[in-house]
């Protein structure tokens, strides 16, 4: 019983120390389908995009390096040119009409697959909501 009871203390005691990795995998998971329905006919299925004309997410520089402007991306829809891992892209990207949540969602997904990592950083929907475009 005791030891029981320990584990129990433990479980209680580590969610509550790192309840943002639940979260993040909730958020990720999420992600997954919002990708699955709006992101993956353009790059692909492992992130790995059409070169020269969609840009990867898989292992992309410009979405680690620079996560904002890929969130204002997938918020906004893109249009011009931009450089990823090297390559010019100069394409337009439209708005995918998605709502801070599921921008919030769908960046923790591609910012932590395909080679990706964003050391347990989560995007929430408040950060997307405070991400304004420029006119």
């Amino acid at each position: 019983m005791k030891k029981i009871f320990a584990l129990l203390t433990a479980v209680v005691c580590c969610s509550a120390i790192f309840p943002q990795d639940d979260e993040l995998a909730k958020s990720i998971e999420r992600g997954k389908m919002v990708y699955s329905e709006n992101c993956i006919s353009c790059h692909m299925g492992t992130g790995e995009g059409v070169t020269a004309t969609f840009p990867p997410l898989a292992k992309s520089d410009y979405l680690m390096e620079t996560p904002e402007s890929a969130i204002k991306a997938i918020k906004f829809g893109l249009i011009g040119k931009i450089k990823v891992n090297g390559v010019d892209y100069d394409n337009m990207m439209p708005n995918p009409g998605l709502g801070n949540d599921e921008i919030a969602d769908v960046t923790n997904y591609i910012m932590n697959t395909w080679g990706n990592s964003s050391e347990k950083k989560m995007i929430t929907d408040k950060m997307v909501d405070e991400i304004k475009e420029k006119k």
